[in-house]
């Protein structure tokens, strides 16, 4: 029994990325990826994890928390220097 649909039908079918070029300003047309709005090379699934999983972290010193603390820790000591 041979089905005369085309396998690749449903690909073709498939929602597409909504980003524009830069250059021409013209739509992808690549697949979004599924559950977002735009493909693989626009940012879909992109980025790195957060804090410690991100490959590039170290220690945390420069962390915005740590910064702050920092911060507070010097104002508090300005208070009490006469």
């Amino acid at each position: 029994m041979k089905s005369d649909a085309n396998p690749m039908q449903s690909a073709h079918a498939a929602p597409r990325c909504t980003a524009h070029s830069k250059r021409t300003g013209f739509l992808c047309k690549n697949p979004a990826v599924r559950g977002w709005r735009v493909c693989r090379m626009h940012g879909a699934r992109g980025g790195h994890k957060e804090l410690s999983e991100n490959p590039a972290y170290i220690h945390g010193n420069r962390s915005r928390k740590n910064i702050i603390k920092r911060r507070l820790f010097s104002e508090m000591l300005a208070l009490l220097q006469p």
